[in-house]
């Protein structure tokens, strides 16, 4: 059983949900949504849509509180979780041990059980005021990360988005116990 976590970056969530539709295919799915994105309207789509899609690739109910969340790790332990996309707020609070929203809370609890946490981080300042948070977690047992590129830099310097294509492959290397390579591409 896998858990699939989305956090804001908004502009990608069709490609997240893409990702979704193929795991779903070949994995038993829990689905966790930040409270933003179970709540947020945006130019990218309407939360209710999100909502629905999400809940019927899975077939079972969104967690999108910390309560709900919370029993992922040692009674309701996964093989994995993957959290696509991860916002670097996400990224930053997951670094600093913050567990105020059900994806921090559902990170905490599966690494309490040492099982693999796959970031697929998209974030603006990724190279800037999150660069340090992504060394801290890199460094950590049992995280690994989707690898990532810059989308533009020329124009968004210190902007990393995760390859999405490169999701399942990163998290059935993590599932061996292995850092899918190169991370930067």
């Amino acid at each position: 059983m896998i858990g699939f976590c989305m956090t804001g970056s908004f502009c990608t969530h069709s490609a997240a949900l893409e990702v979704l539709d193929d795991l779903s295919k070949k994995y038993e799915i829990v689905p966790i949504l930040s409270e933003t994105v179970y709540g947020t309207d945006t130019r990218f789509g309407l939360s209710d849509d999100t909502v629905k899609t999400v809940e019927k690739l899975c077939g079972r109910r969104v967690i999108h509180t910390v309560r709900d969340a919370e029993p992922l790790g040692p009674s309701l332990p996964l093989d994995a979780m993957l959290i696509l996309p991860c916002t670097g707020n996400t990224l930053g609070k997951t670094a600093s041990g913050i567990t105020d929203t059900a994806v921090t809370m559902a990170a905490k609890a599966h690494l309490r059980c040492s099982r693999p946490l796959i970031i697929a981080l998209c974030s603006n300042d990724a190279l800037s005021a999150n660069l340090r948070n992504i060394g801290t977690v890199m460094n950590r047992k049992n995280v690994y990360f989707v690898p990532m590129r810059q989308d533009d830099p020329v124009r968004k310097p210190y902007s990393l988005v995760a390859d999405f294509t490169k999701a399942e492959a990163s998290l059935e290397a993590a599932l061996r116990g292995e850092q899918l390579r190169p991370v930067f591409i």
